[in-house]
């Protein structure tokens, strides 16, 4: 049960910027309990998010839908410092670059961001507000500000564990020494058994799942497999997903 918690307090002080001072033994065991405890990080993110929009919505009932959703993306930035928006902003900038698989990993190191990852960094958030807003405008329930935020983080987890490792010596390769595919299994209770009773728990684990599999083949066709940075991204890129999915759902539901 040690290595557990030392396992969820790693995962808080690796994806969140929420203060933790603890120091943690960074131990084979001690990782790959932080990546179980991925999607755990990421409902507790996605609680703070469904408070927030609790109490918008009874202490502010005249609050505007678009900045309820600017205030909810705001404070999604900053709980996660925009560790995964980094990530987001060197895979455009190394896709877009267009060149050698090399050049393209020594882009993704350089601390200077392009053309190719502000492009990338705007339309993301554009996205992600919009749909924020449309999700609030229209009184979806909380639960899918928990689910998406948790689901996200388990795309982490599981390219992690499940997707080779693109270089030796990486942050993604480091992590991976640790990891077994029944490590990615594992991360999935996290997020699945709060979920259980929610209406769309159902379609959010199925898109989930065709993101993965298309991220995966992706990710290996570009980079030869998994990094930190592309990890990042697939958790940005995936959030973006389900809450498309998810508003199409809700829509559809509503109708």
């Amino acid at each position: 049960m040690k290595n557990a918690a030392f396992g969820l307090i790693l995962a808080l002080q690796f994806l969140t910027r929420i203060p933790v001072p603890v120091a943690c033994p960074w131990t084979p065991d001690t990782r790959r309990w932080a990546v179980r405890a991925y999607p755990l990080v990421g409902a507790l993110l996605g609680g703070v998010l469904a408070l927030a929009a609790f109490l918008i919505s009874q202490v502010f009932p005249a609050t505007p839908a678009p900045l309820a959703a600017l205030v909810l993306l705001s404070l999604w930035v900053g709980l996660s410092g925009g560790l995964h928006l980094d990530g987001l902003m060197d895979m455009a900038d190394a896709l877009g670059s267009n060149q050698p698989l090399e050049r393209r990993f020594a882009i993704m190191q350089d601390s200077q961001v392009g053309s190719f990852g502000m492009l990338a960094l705007f339309f993301l958030l554009a996205w992600k507000g919009v749909l924020l807003w449309a999700l609030v405008a229209h009184g979806a329930p909380a639960g899918w500000l928990i689910a998406v935020p948790a689901l996200g983080r388990w795309l982490g987890a599981a390219s992690l564990a499940l997707v080779p490792s693109a270089k030796p010596g990486g942050l993604a390769h480091a992590w991976q020494q640790s990891l077994t595919p029944r490590d990615a299994a594992l991360a999935l209770a996290a997020p699945l058994l709060p979920a259980m009773f929610w209406p769309g728990v159902w379609l959010a684990l199925a898109a989930t799942g065709l993101f993965f599999l298309a991220a995966r083949y992706m990710v290996r066709r570009w980079f030869g497999g998994i990094t930190g940075d592309l990890a990042g991204a697939l958790i940005e890129g995936g959030e973006l997903w389900l809450l498309l999915c998810l508003w199409s759902w809700w829509q559809f539901a509503t109708a």
